[in-house]
């Protein structure tokens, strides 16, 4: 077996007010204590579960190995570039705000957070909420806050399962009850939290106004099906942005990836139905399940996930290239704003 392979991450349970005591039917875990908001899949105290580099933790992984494991796309090679979430809201997050790469670096954080949320499943009444309202500034939003009205001041959206919501640094946004997001970001956990409903916990009111955008490039992205794959159902771009590329890949025949042209990366998996297993030259076959992630590092220039029986999967990666931001829609009541 090489010194790098796939390897499969053992996740990281992190308590959250808003979370549930139900992780089904992702994780079998007992929740007893306080309710599970997120749970992290490749979190850098995450460890490895299989092969010689089991227990061993992502952050030292990427300190060893560099672009081996990180990729050449990524903007800090000896630090693993996405952070990958399961989020289970049983009530209303908090109105809140990230950084960007600006922002971010002036206040010693590594990068800002841009982030996409993919419905995993949602019943009706699913919304997020997804930047000012038109002629909401800054200052009327904080007034807004004030007055315990700032929700009312966000664009409400329905969701529903297999959406796809991009959320770029700077934008105001929250995440209701109803649904269960996989979140793909940039590894950066900084939230300037602005609203929380009377729940008593920390405002960074003046931070949060500083890192607001009155216009982003938020919202939903309509899905597209992928050129390589052309003929074949079940094949769909969900998001490319500067910071990730998202994909779903409906599998229910072996599907060989290959490492496109560009600047290398590592591409994680996640299982959001099914299980797989994941082949490739030199190493044990590898399968995972619903809810489980696998890092495919860098060095790992093709691959095959063969399904048992089926397999719906997410892929995430850094582009090769530069990119532009995605063309989003805000569905909020009758009216389709595209950005």
């Amino acid at each position: 077996m090489p010194e790098l392979y796939p390897f499969l991450i053992l996740p990281e349970f992190h308590e959250r007010v808003w979370g549930t005591r139900d992780l089904r039917p992702y994780f079998a875990r007992a929740v007893e204590a306080d309710p599970i908001g997120e749970v992290w899949l490749t979190g850098e105290d995450c460890r490895v579960a299989n092969g010689p580099l089991a227990g061993q933790i992502l952050r030292d992984l990427a300190t060893q190995f560099g672009a081996e494991l990180t990729g050449e796309a990524s903007p800090h090679t000896k630090r693993f570039p996405l952070l990958i979430k399961f989020l289970f809201p049983r009530e209303k997050l908090s109105v809140q705000v990230h950084p960007d790469d600006t922002r971010a670096l002036l206040a010693g954080q590594p990068c800002g957070k841009t982030e996409c949320w993919y419905v995993a499943r949602a019943i009706d009444g699913a919304r997020v909420g997804l930047g000012l309202r038109p002629g909401i500034n800054r200052e009327m939003f904080r007034r807004s806050i004030e007055a315990n009205q700032a929700e009312h001041m966000l664009n409400w959206l329905d969701v529903h399962t297999s959406d796809m919501v991009y959320v770029d640094a700077g934008t105001v946004h929250a995440i209701g009850p109803n649904a269960i997001f996989v979140e793909t970001q940039q590894n950066c956990d900084v939230t300037y939290r602005l609203y929380d409903y009377g729940r008593p916990r920390q405002l960074h009111l003046d931070q949060g106004m500083e890192a607001i955008e009155e216009k982003t490039h938020a919202g939903l992205v309509p899905s597209q099906p992928l050129p390589e794959f052309a003929g074949r159902e079940g094949h769909d771009l969900l998001v490319s942005s500067p910071c990730f590329i998202v994909e779903k890949h409906k599998i229910d025949q072996p599907l060989t990836f290959h490492a496109e042209p560009g600047r290398s990366s590592v591409q994680v998996l996640v299982s959001v139905d099914g299980g797989a297993v994941v082949e490739c030259d030199g190493s044990q076959p590898l399968p995972f399940m619903r809810g489980e992630a696998v890092v495919i590092p860098a060095s790992t220039r093709e691959f095959t996930v063969r399904p048992q029986w089926n397999a719906e999967v997410l892929r995430m990666r850094l582009p090769a290239e530069k990119v532009a931001e995605p063309l989003t829609n805000l569905h909020t009541g009758n009216v389709i704003t595209h950005i």
